[in-house]
C-alpha cells in the first residue's frame, strides 16, 4: 500500500491515559478512574498507515489525541523521531504541530462556522508566522483547495455552504497544510454518506504518497481499514489486543475477539451454513472497573480459568501477528467464522 522504509515515525511507550471520577459541587473528591487507555506499546513506521479498531469506548480516540498531544498522558510516552512529545514546552510545543496534525471525524463541529474557507485554512500559516503577505497566503490556501478537490474560487465561502464531503475536504487542506510528517485520521468518513467516503479515502491515499505521509487512521468500519491500512491494532476496553499486518489479520486473526468483529462483516449473497456467526455476550465491562487479568475474559466463548486469573501479554502468536490471549483461535475455528472471501483471498496470497 504506502511506501514504507522501515524507520519509526511514532512511538508508543506503555502509554496509560487515567481520567478521574468525581464526586461533590463545591469541594470534589475522586472516587474513581476511567481507564481509557491502559499500557499500550506500538510503532508506526516512516510512510506506514496503522489502523486502530475497535468498539465505542475501546480508547481509539483518546489514543489519538494522546498522540498528538491534545491530551497529556498519565504515564507513558509518545516518541516522535525518538522524543518524547510530553517533554516539549513553549516554542517547541507549538513546532510539534508543524509535525503532526489530526483530521477529525466531525466536519460540521470541527469547523468555525463564522470563518470563512479561507481563513480556516489559512490558520495554520497565521499561527505559524508563514507567508507573511495576504496575497502569498490567499495563493497558497487556493493552491491547498486545488489539492483536495475544491473550487478556489470559493475562498470567501463559509462552511455551512459546502456538503460534508466537502467540509471534510476543508479539514484534510487544513491539515495538510504545514506539510506534516504524521497525520491522524480520526474515524474521517465516518459522518459522511457512502457515495462519498470512497472519495475522501482515495484522496487521503494520494494525499499519503505525494507527501509521504505517516498514516494513523481509526475507523469502526473493518472493510474500509481493510482497504486503507499496512497493519491493524486492535483495542478492546483501552488495551491493544491484538497487532498484525492487514492480510494476516484478515487472513487469520489469532485473538477471539477479533475473530468475532470479522465474523460481523457483511457479506454480499451470502449462503446458508457458509460460517458460523460468534456472537459475544453480554456488553462491554466499563473502563471505570474493568474486569481483572484479561479483559475479555467476561465475553469470551474460549475463557477458562487462567484467564481471569493472569494477563496475557501481547506476544507473537505466528510469524506476524501479535495477540494478547492464552488460548488464540486456531485455523480450523477461523475458517468457521470469517468470510469464506476473506478466508479465500488468504489462501490464494500464500499460494
Amino acid at each position: 500500500m504506502s511506501g514504507q522504509d522501515g524507520t519509526p515515525v511514532i512511538e508508543v511507550r506503555n502509554l496509560v491515559k487515567h481520567f478521574p471520577i468525581t464526586r461533590g459541587i463545591i469541594f470534589q473528591r475522586k472516587v474513581g478512574v476511567v481507564k481509557a487507555v491502559d499500557d499500550i506499546s506500538f510503532e508506526v513506521m516512516r510512510g506506514e498507515t496503522l489502523g486502530l479498531v475497535g468498539e465505542t469506548g475501546c480508547g481509539k480516540s483518546t489514543t489519538a489525541k494522546l498522540m498528538v498531544r491534545l491530551l497529556d498522558p498519565t504515564s507513558g510516552a509518545v516518541l516522535l523521531e525518538g522524543e518524547d512529545i510530553a517533554a516539549r514546552k513553549g516554542a517547541r510545543l507549538k513546532a510539534l504541530h508543524r509535525e503532526l496534525q489530526v483530521v477529525f471525524q466531525d466536519p460540521y463541529s470541527s469547523l468555525n462556522p463564522r470563518k470563512t474557507v479561507g481563513s480556516i485554512i489559512a490558520e495554520p500559516f497565521v499561527i505559524h508566522g508563514l507567508y507573511g503577505g495576504s496575497g502569498e497566503r490567499k495563493r497558497r490556501v487556493q493552491g491547498l483547495m486545488d489539492r483536495v478537490g475544491l473550487n478556489p474560487e470559493h475562498y470567501n465561502r463559509y462552511p455551512h455552504e459546502f456538503s460534508g464531503g466537502q467540509r471534510q475536504r476543508i479539514g484534510v487542506a487544513r491539515a495538510i497544510a504545514l506539510e506534516p510528517k504524521v497525520l491522524v485520521a480520526d474515524e474521517p468518513v465516518s459522518a459522511l454518506d457512502v457515495s462519498i467516503q470512497a472519495q475522501v479515502l482515495n484522496l487521503l491515499r494520494s494525499l499519503q504518497r505525494e507527501m509521504g505521509l505517516t498514516l494513523i487512521f481509526i475507523a469502526h468500519d473493518l472493510s474500509v481499514v481493510r482497504h486503507m491500512c499496512d497493519r491493524v491494532a486492535v483495542m478492546y476496553l483501552g488495551k491493544v489486543v491484538e497487532l498484525a499486518p492487514n492480510e494476516a489479520l484478515y487472513g487469520f486473526p489469532r485473538h477471539p475477539y477479533t475473530g468475532a468483529l470479522l465474523s460481523a462483516v457483511p457479506v454480499p449473497d451470502p449462503t446458508p451454513g457458509q460460517r458460523e456467526r460468534q456472537l459475544l455476550s453480554g456488553d462491554v465491562p466499563s473502563p471505570a472497573n474493568p474486569p481483572a487479568a484479561c479483559r475479555f475474559h467476561t465475553r469470551c466463548p474460549k475463557a477458562q480459568e487462567l484467564c481471569w486469573q493472569q494477563e496475557p501479554p501481547l506476544e507473537y502468536k505466528g510469524a506476524q501477528t501479535q495477540a494478547a490471549c492464552h488460548f488464540p483461535l486456531t485455523e480450523a475455528e477461523v475458517r468457521l467464522r470469517l468470510p469464506a472471501a476473506l478466508v479465500d483471498a488468504r489462501a490464494s496470497s500464500s499460494s
